[in-house]
């Protein structure tokens, strides 16, 4: 039977150091997932996320507090070790200032940890979860976003697919950018829907998602009214942009113009969604 890795095993603190280290376990917090703010700027993360106080004083001057942020639903990454330096007695605002502890410096991005996280609270004590993180994988270089999973389980938020595009995440770029395709765009606030096309003349998918990305509306009509009423921000917390169907750079536009209104009709996007025609 294959032993576990722990993360420990890795670390190596000394039980000094156990008894006096906390970790915290970063989740979507209602507004916005860990993994896209990290991807965005990792001291987002490091710093705000790590060391913010709502209503509860997680650590103490002196303490070691290790950083985790959910990748899937068992699945954490190390994104920092840092020493807790100084607190400010302050609430809903970062309480606390630390410093990086650069001997694991090596492992931050690239340790990916198991853990089935049953509490509620976001900040525990090291010792009592120690021999249940197991590591899941080191990856080879600092953790850059998801890896393209395929066109048929493509489905990403508006924050997922800006890091993609503004990144230039390679895997991406090289299966998007000379495809065609019908994709889906919708609003997971109300449950409209926009069904769209890549079809070549107006650009292959990539550029096309990278026009609603831009302005949120890439040029269509009710897009264009739903950012000139809520505002970009709302483009940007409620989007998800999916596949439908995709095709290669030699497939005739009429067979995918079909395909789009063949979608439009079926998930009634015309009638009761995003689509003015």
């Amino acid at each position: 039977m294959k032993e576990s890795i722990l993360l420990n095993d890795l670390l190596n603190l000394s039980t000094e150091n156990i008894e006096r280290a906390k970790v915290r376990f970063n989740q979507y917090n209602g507004q916005e997932d860990p993994m896209e703010v990290y991807l965005r700027n990792p001291d987002e993360v490091n710093d705000i996320w790590l060391f913010w106080r709502a209503k509860n004083r997680y650590f103490n001057v002196g303490e070691i507090a290790i950083c985790l942020f959910q990748l899937s639903a068992d699945n954490w990454l190390l994104s920092t070790i840092k020493k807790v330096t100084c607190e400010f007695g302050v609430i809903n605002a970062v309480n606390y200032n630390g410093e990086m502890l650069e001997e694991y410096s090596p492992y931050f991005g690239r340790v990916i940890i198991k853990y089935n996280k049953t509490h509620q609270t976001q900040v525990v004590h090291l010792k009592n979860v120690i021999n249940e993180l197991e590591i899941a994988q080191i990856l080879p270089n600092i953790f850059d976003g998801i890896d393209f999973p395929g066109y048929d389980k493509v489905r990403l938020s508006y924050g997922q697919l800006s890091t993609i595009v503004h990144r230039q995440k390679q895997d991406w770029v090289a299966a998007l950018k000379n495809q065609k395709a019908v994709y889906l765009i919708v609003d997971r606030e109300s449950g409209s829907q926009y069904v769209g096309s890549a079809y070549g003349e107006n650009g292959m998918l990539l550029q096309r998602w990278i026009s609603y990305i831009n302005d949120g509306h890439g040029g269509n009509k009710l897009l264009r009214l739903i950012v000139d009423k809520l505002g970009i921000d709302y483009v940007k917390k409620n989007f998800q942009y999916s596949i439908l169907e995709n095709y290669n750079a030699r497939t005739d536009k009429n067979i995918i113009l079909a395909r789009e209104s063949w979608w439009k009709e079926t998930l009634g996007s015309r009638a009761f969604g995003l689509n003015a025609n």
